[in-house]
């Protein structure tokens, strides 16, 4: 089963939860047990699990991934996003996550984030549920 989550950025650098949209899908698919993969079919953003309690995760990934990979950097490629692949290509375009008894496996502060590094724009994330 593939489908498909619509998501909407907002600034240029952003970690949008996307845990509930994840978790409603897999829901809705009946299927109890198996596998979910999170795809993200761009090349300026990515996807991630990581703390979903505290505000300030959020804060510091994209602060210290900005830190690293800055928006100007002498980069070679005109379009001026480049900072943007750099981080898609840190982060990952994929995740692999467990279904167990209708629902996500996640670790009690996990959640699901699309990264994006090139925003505002409209994006889309897929899930294949096997």
């Amino acid at each position: 089963m593939l489908k498909q989550i619509a998501v909407k950025s907002s600034s240029r650098n952003q970690l949008i939860d996307i845990t509930g949209d994840v978790a409603a899908v897999i829901k809705n698919s009946g299927v109890n047990d198996g596998l979910c993969i999170v795809f993200v079919p761009h090349t300026t953003a990515g996807v991630t699990i990581n703390e979903g309690a505290d505000p300030s995760v959020v804060r510091d990934v994209l602060s210290k991934i900005s830190t690293l990979v800055p928006l100007s950097d002498n980069y070679y490629h005109s379009e001026g996003n480049s900072d943007a692949h750099i981080k898609s290509s840190i982060v990952g375009c994929s995740l692999l996550v467990i279904i167990n008894g209708g629902q996500l496996l996640l670790g009690t502060w996990q959640s699901i984030y699309f990264c994006e590094f090139d925003g505002p724009r409209n994006r889309k994330v897929y899930l294949k549920i096997v």
